[in-house]
Parts: structure tokens; sequence; C-alpha cells
């Protein structure tokens, strides 16, 4: 089964939004099936075949998730992280402004979901391949 440290390496090679579909598919040959990220700190479960679990460990110091999300504005921030304008930890920044609290990836289904503080679905984007 795959390690935090193989996922680590993977993601070391990600310098903005516009890298996210080649780690995607690098983590998935590694036999990652799925992945939660909470923002607040970055702290990350992963998820394999038979039940498989693994966590890293916190990122940063906590964030602030605000109480009430923007979609809007978290759509923007979403956008030019894609497009590489922005790091992660500006992209966590934007999100924890703008409400989201997790993102959860399927990479059986090729997406990624996220999550407001009440659990609710904010946006559910297709992952390129």
């Amino acid at each position: 089964m795959f390690t935090v440290e193989q996922i680590k390496t993977a993601h070391s090679k990600v310098k903005s939004g516009a890298d996210f579909p080649r780690y995607i598919r690098e983590i998935k040959v590694l036999g990652v099936t799925a992945y939660e990220t909470w923002v607040k700190d970055s702290h990350t479960e992963y998820f394999g075949v038979n039940d498989y679990r693994t966590s890293s460990t916190p990122m940063y110091e906590d964030m602030a998730i605000a109480n009430s999300r923007d979609k809007t504005k978290f759509e923007h921030h979403l956008k030019i992280h894609q497009q590489g304008e922005t790091d992660y930890l500006t992209f966590c920044r934007h999100s924890a402004e703008t409400g989201i609290e997790k993102w959860f990836v399927s990479l059986d289904k090729m997406t990624c979901t996220y999550y407001d503080k009440a659990g609710n679905k904010v946006l559910t984007e297709q992952i390129p391949q």
C-alpha cells in the first residue's frame, strides 16, 4: 500500500492548481482511491482498497474558517488557482475566507467536492484527465 511519504513526493511537484490533474494521476497509480483534506490545517486522510487508510499531519497553523460561505468568491479563487495564479497555501487561505471547510476527492469518480462548515456541498468538479 501507499505511504504518506510517497504522496508527499508526488505533491511536492505541484506548484499551482494547474498541476493538480497530473498529481491525481500519480497518486491514483499508488493506489489512492480517495482523500479528504481539511482546510483549517491541511491535514488529509487518504483511502485505499480493502479499507486502507493513512493520514498526514497538519501542514500549517490552524486557519479560521468563515461561518458563512461565499460560493461566487470561492469559484473565482478556485479558477485563478487552477490557472496557476496562486500557490496551495494561498488557495487554502482563500478557501477558509469563503467558508470552505474541506474537500473530498474521489479518484474513482474523478471528482473534487468542496464542503462548508455545515457539511453542505458547495461545488463538485470533474477532475480533468
